[in-house]
């Protein structure tokens, strides 16, 4: 789906999270970084999701790694989900659709015999010189936390 390919440089971006702080690629710099895009906060695949990152937390953190979790909802709707579900990381309310062009990952998908234009379940994993090192395209919520270490 996205043009971005392991080896290339993480798209520069900022946007506000859930409590109105920018945040931007540059906060990470030295640091190994998490992007994870879901396409709508509190659904049932986006909530197994992020709260399989938020039970393994402590194991990506231990590895050194930051997350961050980007969607298209409102700043309230992503601070409800984050203060319902107690995630330890931020999410970026990306309602403008800035970093998820950036990254790539809006275009057409099909659910339930529908065709719409929506985000695409992808996750970035970039490294301390902002490098993307892995792309998860196929996305198991169940066991997120499994693949991004594996």
């Amino acid at each position: 789906m996205t043009k971005l390919k392991v080896g290339d440089k993480a798209p520069n971006f900022s946007a506000n999270d859930e409590q109105g702080n920018t945040v931007s690629l540059s906060d990470y710099k030295g640091k190994k970084l998490v992007v994870f895009f879901y396409p709508k906060a509190n659904t049932p695949t986006c909530t197994v999701e992020a709260c399989n990152l938020r039970d393994n937390y402590k194991d990506l953190s231990n590895k050194g790694y930051e997350i961050l979790g980007v969607s298209a909802d409102s700043q309230k709707k992503q601070s409800n989900f984050k203060k319902k579900y107690s995630f330890p990381y931020p999410l970026l309310a990306d309602e403008d659709k800035a970093v998820i062009k950036a990254f790539d990952v809006w275009g057409e998908k099909k659910f339930m015999g529908r065709t719409f234009d929506g985000i695409h379940r992808l996750t970035f994993v970039i490294d301390e010189n902002g490098v993307i090192e892995k792309i998860i395209d196929d996305v198991k919520a169940k066991i997120h936390a499994e693949q991004i270490l594996s």
